[in-house]
């Protein structure tokens, strides 16, 4: 399996894409600004869309994607996400006002898109590898992923905080090789990070120390202006791990 990472910033300008990640050409893991930068071919590719949670930053190519590669393709593009992740985009995005329903164009019976409920904790196996939604803890529904390709396996935890969930089944990952994990925001914006349910460094410390497993560690969903603060904070609070920075067409083979 080869991963490639499309974006990861906490937010655009200056070349930074928010979260996409490419698994092979085929299957993305959600889906903001970075899916932009793909070539129409590329585009055309993609079957399978797994989605964490329904924020813009990590949808917002959804519809852009369906409407220009829908009408090229064969069969209707999947999108994978928990049940109340599927209500939100069917009634707030999806829904004629702020984006048309392709889940009945051209035809509800040949839509260029389609939905898939995933269950927290069960595997979806798409001929060998295998997708596994992950506990996430944020202001709406959400999940993480982990990604196994038999030999080993790298999780991305998605938007999260304080999770005692999620170290429960990481500890259990016996290939684990690579480990994803936020840092949105500064030790100075704590309170922040805290009532919109992501990490800053001194939170990710406590995070850490949950992890019984050897694992290289990316920080990702930086936020531009203080992403090499919130670095530095980090290499402060959990230089033990040596976490480095998740960056922008990174590509993990496992």
């Amino acid at each position: 399996m080869k991963l490639k990472v499309l974006g990861c910033s906490g937010g655009i300008g200056s070349g930074l894409q928010t979260t996409a990640l490419l698994l092979d050409t085929d299957i993305l893991i959600d889906a903001g600004t970075g899916v932009n930068d793909l070539s129409m071919d590329e585009l055309v590719k993609i079957d399978h869309i797994f989605v964490t949670h329904a924020h813009l930053d990590h949808v917002t190519s959804i519809p852009f994607l369906v409407d220009t590669a829908g009408s090229m393709r064969h069969k209707p593009v999947t999108v994978h996400a928990t049940q109340p992740t599927l209500n939100i985009l069917r009634q707030h995005l999806f829904n004629w006002y702020i984006w048309p329903d392709f889940t009945r164009i051209p035809s509800q019976q040949m839509p260029y898109m389609r939905y898939e409920e995933i269950v927290l904790g069960e595997t979806v196996d798409l001929n060998g590898r295998r997708i596994t939604p992950l506990p996430a803890n944020h202001v709406v529904p959400a999940v993480g992923y982990q990604l196994d390709s038999g030999d080993a396996s790298l999780v991305f935890t998605g938007d999260t905080t304080t999770n005692d969930a999620l170290w429960m089944v990481v500890n259990k990952i016996e290939n684990l090789k690579y480990l994803i994990i936020e840092s949105a925001f500064c030790n100075e914006k704590q309170e922040i990070a805290i009532r919109s349910k992501h990490l800053c460094p001194s939170l990710l410390a406590v995070e850490l120390e949950k992890l019984e497993r050897a694992a290289e560690i990316f920080i990702t969903h930086l936020k531009p202006g203080e992403a090499d603060l919130t670095m530095r904070e980090i290499q402060a609070c959990v230089g033990k791990y040596n976490p480095r920075r998740l960056m922008g067409n990174q590509l993990f083979e496992f």
